[in-house]
């Protein structure tokens, strides 16, 4: 076997490695907000993130302490402390929100809602890590929240105040997002991202017990007991799928697949439908041409974000690198 042929087989491989985590990661973020609606019917939105941030903090700590990880927090100092604190508590913000709003909200709406939290996260490095935006960035922006509005305008015309609700809590979540992963950038120079995560989850867990309900978990029937523990289980599985994805794809290729997560969300709820799988909390979107087309542009807009992100920074850097004329 050739050299090229060999650097091909691993190509392809690598490639086939990378399509497979995404996909995961794809999935299982499309197939979260609808577990989340399930949720508001039987727990509360503080008690059931308390209880995730829990299994999660629980699962990781075994498994960093078996990998001799921890010792990475003797470098911590006061500063640091304090920027995982502020972290977590924006995650805080982020889960409850996310869950409070889906109250209100289809859960392929809210999905499409939060696909505002890239805007946000661009806002947040041009102001406070002086980072480039260049002006295809803001055209991609406005053509989001064009496709927010088409999407949205049979609520807009018809005044509902409860999704208005729903859409101004999911931003309060994508904002808590945003937050949490400027900070995050920060922390890269002293913690992993698993243990970043971990200081968050154990945060969490005690922060929030004295506002949780640990009890009202005793009282959930099979099915809710079900969808707990899969909401618990897909935080763990998503997010290492997304860390394994990142390892074969370019963080762009990445980037991209996940922003399809709204299809997938939209797909999944109308598969409940047509079965009448959940029929008494999962309903049709019955989104008509117009707001579809609200939807794709959406979508369109956020993946252009990040395939032209790259290739916008290399030309600008290599711009600088030429000299100036005399």
């Amino acid at each position: 076997m050739t050299l090229a042929s060999t650097d091909m087989t691993l190509d392809r491989r690598q490639f086939l490695y990378g399509l497979f985590f995404c996909s995961i990661t794809l999935m299982f973020w499309g197939m979260l907000p609808i577990a989340l609606k399930l949720s508001t019917g039987f727990i509360d939105p503080v008690t059931f993130t308390w209880l995730r941030f829990t299994f999660a903090g629980v699962v990781m700590i075994i498994w960093q302490a078996k990998r001799g990880k921890l010792s990475e927090f003797r470098k911590l100092g006061r500063v640091d402390i304090i920027r995982l604190i502020i972290a977590a508590t924006m995650l805080i913000v982020n889960y409850t929100f996310m869950v409070w709003g889906l109250s209100y909200l289809h859960p392929g709406a809210a999905q499409l809602s939060f696909q505002l939290a890239p805007l946000f996260l661009t806002l947040g490095g041009w102001l406070f890590l002086k980072e480039r935006v260049f002006w295809q960035h803001w055209l991609c922006f406005a053509l989001m929240a064009t496709g927010m509005l088409l999407f949205f305008h049979p609520a807009i015309e018809n005044s509902t105040g409860l999704t208005g609700t729903g859409f101004l809590l999911i931003q309060v979540s994508a904002l808590g997002w945003t937050a949490y992963a400027l900070i995050q950038k920060s922390l890269f120079k002293v913690l992993s991202a698993s243990n970043i995560l971990l200081s968050i989850f154990l945060y969490a867990l005690v922060v929030m017990l004295p506002f949780a309900q640990p009890a009202s978990l005793l009282q959930l029937n099979t099915q809710d007991r079900w969808v707990t523990l899969f909401c618990c289980v897909n935080t763990l599985v998503a997010y290492g799928s997304f860390a394994q994805a990142m390892r074969y794809w370019q963080t762009v290729q990445v980037s991209a697949c996940v922003a399809m997560a709204p299809i997938i969300t939209f797909i999944l709820t109308e598969v409940c439908v047509t079965y009448s799988l959940f029929s008494g909390v999962i309903f049709s979107a019955e989104a008509d041409q117009l707001s579809l087309s609200g939807m794709a542009l959406v979508v369109l807009a956020a993946i252009t974000v990040q395939l032209i992100s790259p290739a916008l920074m290399r030309r600008y850097q290599a711009g600088l690198k030429q000299p100036s004329a005399l």
